[in-house]
């Protein structure tokens, strides 16, 4: 699988045809039409921290292999099923090899502190307000 700055080996996935189910008459019946694209993200040269952010977006498409399983079933015809298993797993795998932005850590304004100290006083104050002098 070859495209636009994405390049996988050959022995990194595989495809594999099955029937569908559900309505669809005597087509479904009779030809296998849905894909099944078996990706091996150790197989696939891609470097451990992309494989990690994979998994992780992969979710219930993970193996306890360590395989993502992409099935397209969408189309009629095998042909558009395997564009699109391979369309969303490349999506997949440029949502992985996307690293996740750096938290900048911030600080409080004194302003906000001031108010977050003001709210407090006042909420004492109240509280204070409702406590009788005879429990002393």
């Amino acid at each position: 699988m070859e495209e636009r700055g994405l390049s996988l080996p050959p022995g990194s996935f595989e495809e594999k045809f099955i029937r569908s189910g559900g309505h669809g008459g005597q087509n479904v019946n009779k030809v296998a039409t849905t894909v099944q694209l078996r990706f091996f993200p150790h197989a696939s040269g891609l470097p451990y921290a992309v494989i990690e952010r994979l998994k992780a977006l992969a979710g219930s498409k993970l193996t306890a292999d360590g395989d993502i399983i992409i099935i397209a079933s969408e189309y009629r015809t095998q042909e558009q099923n395997r564009q699109a298993a391979r369309a969303r797993l490349k999506e997949l795998l440029q949502r992985a090899a996307r690293p996740p932005k750096r938290r900048h850590a911030t600080r409080p304004s004194y302003g906000s502190k001031q108010r977050r100290l003001e709210s407090k006083k006042r909420r004492g104050d109240i509280k204070q307000s409702r406590r009788s002098s005879d429990n002393f």
